[in-house]
C-alpha cells in the first residue's frame, strides 16, 4: 500500500477486508470495517481488537463516513483558522502515513513467514527426495538381483525339462523292448509247449507200428484231433491199453472189452 492509495484494510485479525462506506476509526490510529467495529464496540468498555488499548474516551471511538457528500466537505473545516485546519490536516496524514506503515509492515512479515514456510517446505521435500531415491536405488538393485535369480531358475528349468525329456525318450525305449520281450517270451512259451507235446505223440505213432493213412492219420496239432474224434470209446480205451509202454514191459497184450 502507498499513500496515493485510496482504500485501507480493517485491522481486526482474520479480516483484512477493503474499507468503503464507513469505517470505526480509533485514537489508537486503528480503523476497522462497519461490521467488526459495530460488534466489537457496542460492549462496555470498549477494546480496541488490534492492541488492546482501552478507549473509554468520547471521542476515542468515531464512525466516519469515507465517501462524504460535498455539502459535508463544504461545511466540515469552516470557519476554523487555518493552523486549526493545518493541524487537523496533518493528523489525519499521520493516521493515513501510520497505516501504511502498519500494512507495509504486516506484508513484510507475512513475506517472511512465507520464506520461512517455503523454506522449510523445500528443505521436508529435499529430504523426501533423498529417501525416494534410496529407495529408487533399493528396488533398482533389488530388480537387479531378481532377474538373476530368474535367470537362474530359467537356466535350471531348461536343464530340468532336458533331463525330463531325455528320461521320457529311454522310458520310450525300455517300454519298447519290453513289449518285444514279453511278445516273444509268449511266443517261445508256446513253441515250447507245442514242442514238449509233440514227442509223445511221435512215440504213440512208433509203438502203433503203423504209417499214416485215412484210417489212421499221423500224430500231429491236426491230425491228433481227427485221429481221437474217430475212435469209438471202447476202441480209444483199447489202444491206450495197447500203446503204454508201462504195460507192454509188465505184461502181454490182452485185449478186454
Amino acid at each position: 500500500m502507498s499513500v496515493c492509495d485510496d482504500t485501507l484494510l480493517c485491522n481486526y485479525p482474520k479480516c483484512r477486508a477493503k474499507l468503503s462506506v464507513f469505517a470505526w476509526v480509533t485514537a489508537c490510529s486503528h480503523v476497522f470495517c462497519d461490521q467488526h467495529g459495530s460488534g466489537e464496540f457496542s460492549r462496555s468498555p470498549a477494546v480496541c481488537p488490534a492492541c488492546s488499548s482501552a478507549l473509554s474516551g468520547k471521542l476515542d471511538i468515531v464512525r466516519s463516513e469515507l465517501s462524504p457528500s460535498e455539502e459535508y466537505k463544504a461545511m466540515v473545516l469552516a470557519g476554523l483558522r487555518p493552523d486549526v485546519v493545518l493541524d487537523i490536516s496533518a493528523r489525519a496524514l499521520a493516521f493515513w502515513s501510520y497505516q501504511v506503515h502498519q500494512e507495509r509492515l504486516y506484508q513484510e512479515y507475512s513475506l517472511s513467514r512465507a520464506d520461512a514456510q517455503l523454506k522449510q517446505m523445500e528443505k521436508v521435500l529435499t529430504q523426501q527426495n533423498q529417501s525416494r531415491e534410496l529407495e529408487l536405488t533399493a528396488m533398482k538393485g533389488e530388480i537387479t538381483s531378481l532377474k538373476k535369480v530368474m535367470e537362474e531358475y530359467k537356466r535350471k528349468y531348461s536343464e530340468v525339462s532336458e533331463r525330463l525329456m531325455e528320461r521320457n525318450r529311454q522310458y520310450q525305449k525300455l517300454q519298447g523292448l519290453y513289449d518285444s520281450l514279453r511278445l516273444r517270451n509268449m511266443v517261445v512259451g508256446v513253441g515250447d509247449r507245442e514242442t514238449q507235446l509233440r514227442p509223445g505223440l511221435q512215440d504213440l505213432n512208433a509203438a502203433s507200428g503203423r504209417q499214416a493213412t485215412p484210417q489212421f492219420p499221423s500224430f500231429g496239432p491236426e491230425g491228433d484231433a481227427r485221429f481221437f474224434s474217430g475212435l469209438e470209446p471202447d476202441g480209444a480205451k483199447t489202444f491206450f491199453q495197447f500203446s503204454s509202454p508201462a504195460r507192454d514191459k509188465c505184461r502181454p497184450f490182452t485185449n478186454k472189452r
